[in-house]
C-alpha cells in the first residue's frame, strides 16, 4: 500500500492544496495541476447528475492500471483527492482524518481565507503525520 499524493479542490474547481508523498508520481507544472483539478471537478459534477438512481454524490474512485484516485466530497463542496496504489484499502479513513485536520487547522485559522490556497504550516505537519500512519 502506498499513498502518492493529496489534492484539495475548492467548490469552484480550483486547486488549493497539492502535496507529493514519494517519488512515484511524475512531477507536473503548477499550471498542469490546476488544469487537472478543474477537469476532475467537471467530471465529478457530470457524474453526480448522471446517476440512474436519482441524486448522487458523484464519482468516488477513479482507477487506472497503476493507481487510484479516491475522492471525498464535503458538505461545502470541497473535494479531497488521495492518489494511492491499487492495493490501498485505507484511503477512506485517511481522507476522513485529513478532512478533520483541514477543519481544525485551516478553517479555524484567522489567517486563512476560504477558497484560497492553503499556506498553513500546522496543517502541513498534521497531513504528514496522517499519511505516515497509513503508509
Amino acid at each position: 500500500m502506498a499513498i502518492f499524493g493529496l489534492w484539495i479542490i475548492n467548490k469552484a474547481g480550483g486547486l488549493v492544496y497539492q502535496k507529493h508523498f514519494g517519488e512515484e508520481l511524475v512531477r507536473l507544472s503548477p499550471n498542469e495541476y490546476l488544469v487537472l483539478a478543474g477537469t476532475l471537478h467537471g467530471i465529478h459534477a457530470i457524474t453526480s447528475r448522471l446517476s440512474p438512481l436519482g441524486k448522487s454524490s458523484g464519482v468516488q474512485i477513479i482507477e487506472s492500471e497503476t493507481f487510484k484516485m479516491n475522492i471525498f466530497l464535503t458538505a461545502t463542496g470541497t473535494k479531497f483527492v488521495l492518489l494511492t496504489s491499487l492495493t490501498d484499502t485505507t484511503a477512506d479513513t485517511a481522507l476522513q482524518r485529513v478532512y478533520e485536520a483541514y477543519a481544525d487547522y485551516v478553517m479555524k485559522s484567522p489567517f486563512q481565507t476560504p477558497e484560497m490556497p492553503i499556506r498553513t504550516e500546522k496543517f502541513d505537519v498534521k497531513v504528514a503525520e496522517i499519511i505516515k500512519l497509513f503508509t
